[in-house]
């Protein structure tokens, strides 16, 4: 693959959107009587495939380069008998209309996808800089500015999400990227889910992240990303999740206890802010707006 990571542009000349719910979203948008949006149909034969870039439990993301426009992106794999046998197909068909909807600069874009006979490809924006994951496991912790950028951009991303009717649902550092300039993107949506109606009881996400309404068998709404942050600002400070335990039954209790321990490093108004993500009542967790204006937020991320 010729050109390099620096030369592609921020802007993906001739890729749209294949998915036909948006499609009509931006016919829909669009002045009354305009034609119709011509909607790519795309292939494999239109993309060189480079290097592999991970793997998931379904298939691989690949390197890939849109022959015509050159366009850098990263293509997702996924094998139709793995996604039937698991019986997830309606959860990926509801991943990719969330995420073809969703324009924020620390969202990952999903710009279209296709399939053939075995398999599903997604064509998705390219994090040049990998796992935030690898990154926290290489560092073991981040200091406070790196965690507080971080934290004000997801509560920017989340906040746009639930204007949109989006809840996230699984929010953790497997989930976040980092593209070349080092900014975070959210980049998997597999068990987010569109609820204008607010209330969900689905139990879903991943142990150490859950909030005390999930473990309790209670209704969630849009407040157990709020709880994430929480759990991610602590993790990114002390590098592992605050209710971890080797035990599940100890982990669920921990969480309905709100059982924190901080280690001594971790300063006052860290604490504060990870105490007002982390309330048991989902309506006394701090309002996505307010993350920007805490001492802590502003302390570490001034110029």
């Amino acid at each position: 693959m010729a050109s390099t990571i620096g030369e592609v542009t921020s802007t993906m000349s001739g890729l749209k959107v294949t998915s036909e719910a948006a499609a009509n979203a931006q016919q829909s948008s669009s002045n009354a009587g305009s034609a119709k949006p011509e909607v790519r149909k795309w292939s494999l034969s239109d993309f060189d495939i480079g290097k592999p870039l991970g793997s998931g439990k379904f298939g691989k993301v690949y390197l890939a380069r849109e022959k015509k426009s050159h366009f850098i992106v990263a293509l997702k794999v996924l094998y139709k008998s793995q996604l039937s046998k698991a019986g997830v197909e309606h959860q990926l068909r509801r991943e990719i209309e969330i995420q073809a909807h969703l324009r924020h600069p620390n969202i990952l874009r999903l710009y279209g996808y296709f399939y053939d006979q075995t398999r599903i490809y997604l064509i998705l924006e390219f994090a040049a800089k990998g796992e935030l994951y690898k990154e926290l496991q290489k560092s073991q912790r981040f200091d406070e500015k790196r965690a507080a950028k971080y934290i004000k951009s997801l509560a920017h991303a989340l906040n746009y999400c639930h204007i949109k009717h989006v809840i996230h649902r699984d929010i953790k550092p497997e989930n976040l990227l980092l593209d070349l300039k080092g900014d975070l993107k959210i980049a998997d949506f597999g068990w987010s889910v569109h609820a204008p109606n607010s209330r969900r009881k689905t139990l879903c996400g991943t142990l150490d992240y859950l909030p005390p309404e999930m473990v309790e068998g209670k209704e969630h709404d849009s407040k157990v990303d709020v709880w994430s942050l929480g759990v991610l600002m602590y993790e990114f400070l002390t590098g592992s999740p605050p209710f971890e335990h080797p035990t599940p039954s100890e982990t669920y209790k921990k969480i309905a206890q709100i059982d924190i321990k901080w280690p001594a490093y971790v300063t006052e108004d860290a604490r504060d802010l990870i105490s007002k993500f982390l309330v048991k009542d989902p309506k006394g967790r701090i309002h996505l707006n307010d993350v920007e204006h805490h001492p802590w937020i502003i302390r570490n991320t001034a110029e």
